[in-house]
């Protein structure tokens, strides 16, 4: 090879989209994952009902004041990441900034209501068996929105810089799937410690 000659390297493949490439694969065995460790956190409260009844609760009939607002806050934030999403997938970047920028700051709202609603509660984390699993579960799903509005922060600065159009966005569509788990986590989790006392009849 002479030294006039310039050897030019052949680009770069391009990330596989849609849901046949590894990240999308590894997205969904990280929710599968952490899908087990709440149910099996969860399982953990079901286990104490059935074992000691109405007096293992020490509220017979939980406040939903501030939890029902908070997972409605926390369901739009996701309708917001979809309508983002679909932003992309149609060439709106407008739609799909405004989509990502809505779900953070509701995500950001919805820690700020959880903080506030974890002040008032009477009792701590090392108060009762119940205390420890509200606010070890509680503070679990906490953990993981924390997550998930830094991943869709992330993907908004990538959004930015224009790292995304209509035919490559996959990075959105991770992003997006683990969003929408840490809200059905939230379901779960709102029907587990807000609603079932009043369901199975477990509150006098």
């Amino acid at each position: 090879m002479s030294a006039d000659t310039i050897d030019t390297p052949a680009a770069l493949p391009l990330p596989t989209e849609g849901r046949s490439g590894p990240d999308w694969w590894g997205v969904l065995c990280l929710i599968a994952t952490e899908a087990s460790l709440f149910a099996y956190l969860l399982f953990s409260y079901y286990y104490m009902v059935v074992q000691h009844g109405a007096d293992w609760l020490p509220e017979a009939h939980p406040s939903i004041a501030m939890a029902g607002p908070n997972t409605v806050i926390l369901l739009a934030s996701s309708v917001a990441v979809w309508w983002g999403k679909k932003g992309v997938k149609a060439g709106g970047r407008g739609q799909h900034l405004t989509g990502l920028a809505l779900a953070i700051g509701l995500g950001l709202v919805f820690l700020v209501v959880q903080y506030c609603e974890w002040k008032t509660k009477p009792y701590g984390l090392t108060t009762s068996a119940y205390g420890s699993l509200f606010f070890t579960i509680t503070g679990f799903h906490m953990l993981h929105v924390v997550v998930g509005v830094m991943v869709l922060a992330m993907v908004l600065i990538w959004s930015i810089a224009g790292y995304f159009d209509a035919r490559h966005y996959n990075h959105v569509t991770i992003a997006a799937a683990y969003w929408h788990f840490v809200d059905v986590v939230r379901l779960c989790v709102f029907a587990t410690f807000y609603l079932s006392p009043y369901v199975m009849g477990t509150g006098s």
